[in-house]
């Protein structure tokens, strides 16, 4: 690639996916000067597998980064079709909103959303080759032909690169539904020496909602009560739209058996590793044989379609076989497929050669985010692209400040540290039971946790920071209005406690102390003390009395943590000079260089007693002693 270049901007962002637009948005709202280069404008945030966010850990992430400034949750509120609270039955810590949204109405949100950004610039073009020169990004060339110079230049590829499509045994190069893909920009990274793998996903057939029996099925509605994914959105209620339940059956499954020799996945025709948590249907049949049927929801995807998402119905099986399949389903007797379902196999970059600040260790000022990290999901994506932007910004700045979330502080922190420091080799999902301190990083207080790092940063706005400091108020009213207010044992407050399963009182008690009762609601001292208060931040202040112990005693285990975390190891270290360290460990030191102890111990292998070791010549070398 030649010096010379047409345009320069502190910060490119490749991709217009759900990781590209945050990691442009959060760039650009930092005040810093940003081009969004997307193949097509059309595909801005596209929604190419199911039109939902949220859910268990996904919503989450989503809510962290709204509290951040992000635009996700405000795109899904704005294009809501139905909202409904999950796991509520399993409690607070992993209860969290899931909106599906309408595809096309998400999509223009977004588009608007970054067209109109200050400081941010969109483009529609390829970025085809990565310009390094002395270790440091430099620019970029797009299939324009033009060479655009920059600073950072964050790579939010999606599934796009180097994409393969395959219905049956059928191959097309293509990306997600039947887009162009992104073939030219994986030789280059592969000229920068970057480990790459291949990852296959995949995404259920559409068919037409008129040809659907909805009579003969159970259908799912949305909450009656008032709710809404970004703390910046009025609670609103959802309502038209409701979705289908039904099942596969034993039928169902012997199409799928029979036809395993045109399956893509069973012939070696597709090489990459696939999810293990949103398997495809065939992959269930036969990994699952003693199961009789599996669950299967018909879901809208738009106001104005008549399209029909399949949801749990992932395949790569030829035409003929999805329409047989399919017609085996309850209430889709006579179901006309609109469009086939298909895997889509891929280009990855192996995340442990980031580091913690999604930063290429062996280029500087090169951010990936999303799917190139191997991971899932629009929420994934977006999570890694606002850290991505960000600290893209910050690099371009020249600061020295990081934006790096602890595991403690954030679903999006442990993401990153399980990324970075353990890599994967197939898609990674966000899950509940990945998160150890899940009692604190709760769908409720991404705010209280997350948003005053952001606005020291500039990510979020004086609207938004006004919003979180008033939420802050509120709660903080409904606790000491608690803490205040005394109960009697009236004839009144007797029977409603009795009426939820929980004793009644024969004496005074304050209010705050019928909070941490498990069967105790908000809405219940609402009642009971006449005080008046906002829903959400009533619930917050009743979850934190309630699990207060729990949560102080994570606090305590936090503390004692962190004095691994904050011990670093230098750059330099000889892992071959370190004497005791297992030989697995050794390699896996080398091959992730964790930046600090408590990273070290989170590696897949490195076992206490190679941290024992690592910690006793750390503490040599501060000391002066000679490093073994």
């Amino acid at each position: 690639m030649n010096a010379g270049f047409e345009d320069w901007y502190p910060v490119v962002v490749l991709g217009g996916g759900h990781g590209g637009c945050e990691a442009a948005l959060a760039s650009a709202r930092m005040g810093v000067p940003t081009l969004l280069l997307n193949m097509n404008l059309e595909n801005t945030a596209l929604m190419a597998c199911n039109p939902s966010i949220g859910g268990p850990a996904k919503g989450h992430l989503t809510r962290e980064v709204d509290a951040m400034g992000g635009f996700q949750a405000l795109a899904a509120d704005m294009s809501a079709l139905q909202v409904r609270w999950l796991n509520t039955s399993k409690g607070p810590a992993v209860r969290t909103l899931r909106v599906q949204c309408d595809m096309w109405d998400f999509h223009r949100a977004y588009r608007t959303k970054v067209e109109s950004q200050e400081n941010l610039q969109v483009l529609q073009a390829e970025g085809v080759d990565i310009w390094v020169e002395d270790g440091a990004v430099r620019g970029v060339r797009t299939s324009l032909g033009n060479v655009i110079g920059c600073r950072s230049l964050v790579l939010a590829l999606g599934t796009y690169t180097g994409a393969a499509v395959y219905v049956g045994l059928n191959r097309f190069e293509a990306g997600p539904m039947g887009n162009l893909g992104s073939y030219r920009i994986a030789e280059s990274l592969k000229g920068l020496g970057l480990r790459m793998g291949r990852l296959k996903t995949g995404t259920p057939p559409r068919i037409h909602k008129d040809t659907v029996d909805w009579g003969s099925i159970p259908l799912q509605e949305g909450e009656a009560e008032p709710c809404a994914m970004s703390i910046f959105s009025a609670p609103r209620v959802v309502e038209g739209f409701k979705c289908g339940c039904t099942r596969t059956s034993l039928e169902t499954h012997r199409i799928i058996e029979t036809s395993l020799d045109r399956s893509p996945l069973y012939t070696g025709m597709i090489q990459g590793k696939g999810p293990r948590y949103c398997p495809s249907i065939e992959d269930k049949v036969v990994r699952f044989p003693h199961r009789e049927s599996h669950p299967v929801f018909l879901e809208p995807v738009s106001r104005c379609s008549n399209e029909v998402y399949v949801q749990n119905m992932s395949t790569s099986l030829p035409y003929d076989v999805q329409v047989r399949m399919i017609r085996t389903l309850p209430g889709c007797e006579r179901a006309r497929i609109l469009k086939p379902g298909y895997a889509i196999e891929y280009f990855f970059v192996d995340p442990t050669q980031l580091e913690p600040w999604l930063e290429v260790r062996s280029v500087r000022g090169l951010f990936l985010a999303g799917q190139i990290n191997g991971t899932s999901g629009y929420e994934e994506a977006a999570a890694q692209g606002l850290l991505a932007g960000a600290n893209g910004a910050l690099y371009a700045m020249d600061s020295e400040d990081r934006l790096v979330l602890g595991r403690h502080e954030a679903y999006a922190g442990v993401l990153v540290d399980d990324l970075v420091t353990k890599g994967t080799w197939e898609p990674y999902r966000m899950l509940t039971s990945r998160c150890e301190h899940r009692l604190r990083l709760r769908h409720d207080n991404p705010d209280l946790r997350l948003s005053e790092r952001a606005r020291s940063l500039g990510l979020l706005g004086d609207q938004e920071w006004r919003v979180v400091l008033s939420r802050k108020a509120e709660r903080d009213r409904i606790r000491e209005a608690l803490r205040g207010t005394t109960v009697h044992p009236t004839d009144r407050v007797r029977e409603l406690l009795m009426s939820i399963g929980s004793s009644p009182i024969e004496e005074p008690v304050k209010a705050i102390e019928l909070a941490r009762r498990p069967e105790v609601l908000w809405e219940h001292l609402s009642e009971i003390t006449g005080i008046p208060g906002d829903l959400e931040a009533g619930y917050h202040v009743v979850v934190e009395e309630k699990y207060r112990g729990y949560v102080e005693r994570e606090e305590r285990h936090v503390e004692r943590l962190k004095g691994l975390e904050g011990l670093p190891i230098p750059d330099d270290l000889d892992y071959d000079r370190v004497e005791g360290l297992l030989s697995e460990s050794r390699e896996k030191l080398k091959a992730v260089r964790p930046r600090t102890l408590g990273q070290a111990g989170r590696i897949s292998g490195v076992t206490p007693a190679d941290l024992q070791v690592l910690w006793m010549n750390l503490l040599q070398r501060r000391g002066g002693g000679k490093s073994r």
